[in-house]
Formats: structure tokens, sequence, C-alpha cells
């Protein structure tokens, strides 16, 4: 991620600056002064006293503490400058010395504040952002009332930012339910509770902005956008619809300073809940698993693969005995519907087989050689993959391949400058002794294989998905390609065990 991004959370990585976050929605009501009413489900609310007095007792606050070093080992005090060899310079070397001996470091305690809300009063479970509670040695959860009970941590999501404590008190708790978020539209209003900069019991309202927003914070992004004023302190706080039902965890702004510009970034309720609910019982999440590794379909690999739209997910290489192997699906399929969902865009995929209970068949259909086929996939436990190592697996070491060709002049097309792989070549660009294909040794400059991002090393493994040996294979495939009439040609690469498919035009071939 682009360091200079101005997208902030805790969990985003040294690089950027840790800015806790609720969404907190302004009342945009004199902008919205003489434009026309438009229809809507329900009239703007004139007040949300009544509202916010229900809910306010469910959101918490949440303090956390972690024990740190106070200086590194072998720090001392900055000594007083004096000229070279002055009598003064040993005298406070020594002291120094006898100073950073006599007093041994004592840790010290750094502290945190966020936010959170009660899902079951009953027995205690609190809801808030796994970054919130990140490395906490301590965590406090601080009721309306001022009331203080130390948590228990039942267990965290850091692919979600999700986090699930328990407190144990026979004070008398407010719970407030999960909603459908998938109901929410583009307009509706929100309400928002929290604690920016440990201001407790802070209510905002506004709308929701913008749905299944992408922010690169995780493998199931599906962010609610909203209008927020988000401020530090406000993280894992609820997100609530007219109905008193938390619809969003409030977790990341984009701002180029750091500071609130009404643009805010929510966990969708549908996709916190049954993470808290794995979190709940099994104090770790157990999430579906197909293994594959997939990339998005442009426009002209949907042209080059003959499919209407560039919708789907693009099968880039497989896991040896995955579930995904196992139906039989292969690389270069396109996933459309993951039991009967809609794959409109290569990053739903994660997300539904990560919903999908655990060794449940269920039907899959991709798009295989310009025409569509139904298999059937037991999905596997992604958890249980990365423990076992499998996703570390190498897909290149289940391909059956046949002899090398020998090496011969190199052949150009395409602007690329192609030839057999030798072992010399292979030490150069650190090819793996069992990959089999053709080898890039130069990019044309002005080439749309370069705008593509061909680079010399690049194996070609397949062109219109079909097998190369040798250069001559890739310039009859083009020439094949060209006398159909088809605008762009399919190339599956490898680079340095990453595959991935490349659809170069063929207008400049």
């Amino acid at each position: 991620m682009n360091p200079n991004h101005p997208i902030h959370r805790a969990d985003f990585g040294r690089r950027l600056r840790v800015v806790p976050l609720i969404a907190a929605l302004l009342l945009g009501l004199s902008a919205a002064a003489g434009t026309p009413a438009m229809a809507q489900s329900r009239p703007a609310p004139t007040s949300f006293a009544d509202l916010s007095e229900k809910l306010l007792p469910a959101v918490v606050n949440i303090s956390t503490s972690q024990a740190v070093a106070q200086r590194q080992q072998g720090a001392r005090p900055e000594m007083p400058q004096f000229p070279p060899g002055s009598p003064f310079e040993e005298f406070f070397r020594d002291f120094f010395d006898r100073q950073q001996q006599d007093q041994p470091q004592q840790p010290r305690k750094s502290t945190s504040l966020g936010s959170g809300f009660i899902i079951d009063a009953k027995n205690g479970y609190v809801v808030t952002n796994n970054h919130v509670i990140q490395d906490a040695d301590e965590i406090t959860v601080i009721l309306q009332d001022d009331t203080n009970i130390k948590a228990e941590l039942i267990g965290k999501d850091p692919k979600t930012d999700v986090a699930l404590l328990k407190i144990n008190t026979n004070h008398p708790l407010v719970a407030v339910p999960f909603g459908d978020s998938d109901a929410m539209r583009v307009g509706d209003w929100v309400l928002a509770i929290g604690n920016p900069f440990g201001l407790g019991g802070s209510v905002t309202a506004g709308i929701i902005s913008a749905r299944q927003r992408d922010i690169n914070a995780g493998p199931y992004d599906d962010f609610l956008q909203t209008d927020a004023s988000i401020n530090r302190g406000n993280s894992g706080g609820p997100m609530f619809n007219l109905n008193g039902e938390v619809i969003g965890i409030n977790t990341a702004i984009f701002s180029p300073s750091g500071g609130s510009v009404g643009i805010g970034f929510a966990i969708p309720s549908n996709l916190a809940k049954q993470v808290v609910a794995q979190l709940r019982e099994y104090g770790k999440t157990r999430r579906g698993w197909l293994g594959v590794r997939i990339q998005g379909v442009t426009p002209e690999i949907a042209e080059s693969l003959g499919l209407q739209g560039h919708k789907g997910a693009l099968v880039a290489s497989i896991t040896p005995n995955g579930p995904a192997a196992k139906a039989g699906i292969q690389a270069g399929d396109v996933v459309t519907k993951f039991d009967g969902k809609e794959i409109n865009e290569m990053r739903r995929l994660p997300r539904v087989v990560a919903e999908t209970p655990i060794d449940k068949a269920v039907p899959v259909e991709v798009w295989r050689k310009g025409k569509s086929q139904q298999l059937q996939v037991k999905v596997g436990e992604l958890e249980a993959a990365e423990e076992s190592g499998l996703l570390a697996a190498n897909p290149e070491e289940q391909r059956r391949q046949p002899q090398q060709a020998p090496a011969q002049k190199p052949t150009e097309t395409l602007g690329l400058k192609l030839t057999n792989i030798t072992p010399e070549l292979r030490q150069q660009f650190e090819i793996k002794p069992e990959l089999k294909g053709v080898v890039v040794t130069e990019v044309a400059g002005n080439s749309t294989a370069s705008e593509k991002g061909i680079r010399a090393g690049d194996v070609i493994i397949e062109v219109g998905q079909e097998e190369v040996r040798k250069p001559e294979d890739v310039t009859a495939k083009i020439q094949k390609a060209k006398e159909q009439g088809k605008k762009s040609i399919l190339l599956l690469v490898d680079r340095h065990g990453d595959l991935r498919f490349v659809a170069i035009p063929l207008s400049q071939g």
C-alpha cells in the first residue's frame, strides 16, 4: 500500500499514522435546504433524542494498556559537550555510567482509547475493532455511568478487524442487536455513538454515502461509506439504522491530513456478525476455502476468452490437493457463480467462499474454453490450510510437462524477444528447474506487452489457454488468433513462481 495513501487506521502498518476511528455523521440540513424533496422510505427525523437515549447505554468506551520499556538497553542521557581532553569529560562520563547502573529501567504503561458495543447483556459480550485491542496487556470496558470493568479477550480477526470481548459483572447491561447491512441504501440515515478523544457518549448522525468500498484494508473489504466526522478514539463503535440496529462497525477514514473530511468507512454488520459468531463459538474464525489464486477479468481478458462482459474471478493457479483441484477447477477458468451467488467481480469470490460452511458441497459455475460448465466442490477450511502449509505449495510442482526443446535463435513477436529456456537463462533469471515454457529475453519499450507489465525473465507457459514449449508455438497461436479475428490473446505468465494471466491486444502484433 502506498505510504502516502490518505486512508488511516491503526492496523495499516508502520508506514501510516495511527488514527483509530468511528463514523460520526454531520447533519447537512442547510445544504439540503431548497432542493426538491426526494422519495424516501421514511421522513427525515426531527430529532434523534429518543433513539440516542435508548442506545447510549449499550455503547462502551474501551481503554487498553501495554507495558513498554522506558528506553532501549544501553541508552543514556545526553552528556554535555566539552573540548577534547577536558577533565570534565571523564568526570561526567563516569557520573552518567554510574547513574545508568544504579537506576534499573522501569517499564511504563502505554494507553489508548477506543469504542465498542454490547451485543449480549446476559453474558457480557462486547464487540470492537481488532486494532483497538491489538497487543494490549490489559483491556478495560467503561460503561456509560463510568463503571470500569476488566475485559477478557475471547477472539480476534485481523483480516476483518473485528474483536470480541467478555466482561463479568453484576452491573445491569444493555445490549443492541445486529441489523441487515445489505438492506441499507445510499442516502439512508444512520446514527453513530462513540468515544472521540475520550469524550464518551458522543452522538452524531448522517447518511450512507456509498456501499461495497474496497480500501485495501484486507481480503474481505466491503465497507459502507458514510459522511462521517471521524476522530481519534472512536474505532470499534457502532453505526445504527433508525431501528436502533447495528449495521456497521466504524473503522477507518479517508483523509490527507489525518483529520475528518467527511469520508468514513464501516465494516458491514452482515460480515461482522458471522465473524463474531465464530469467535464466540471457537475463539477464532473458521472460514471456507477454495484453494485458488485469482485475478480480475479485464475487458481484454474477457474478449480473449469469449466471455460476455468482464465479470467473474479468473483462476490463475490451483493449490495442489485443495478443494478446487479435487473438484476439477483449472487455471484459466473464470468463476462466474459460487453456491448460486453471482460473482460479478473478482473480490466478491473470497468473501462468498469464506462465508460458506466448511465441508458443504456447493455448485460452482465456470467459464472454460468458450462455454459455461457446472462443477461441484466441497469447501475446505482456510485456517486448517494455513496451519498445514498448503497455501505455501508451489502450483508449478503439479504441472506435468513434456521434455524441453533445445535452445534456438530468439523469435520476435508482440514486441517480445522469445527463446527456449537454457541452463544459462535459468541461472540468469532464477527460473525454477521444473518450469517449462518460453522465456522472454527482451521487451520493446513502446510495445503493448511492455504496457501490460511483461518483462525480461518472464516465462510464457500458455498462449490462448494452450501450452507452449518453443517460440514457434507462440508465433503460431498468435497468427491463428489473428486469423480468427480475435482482438487480443491471453498469455499465462510465470514470474518467480507467481502465475498470472495477461491479455495482449493483437493490433500491434
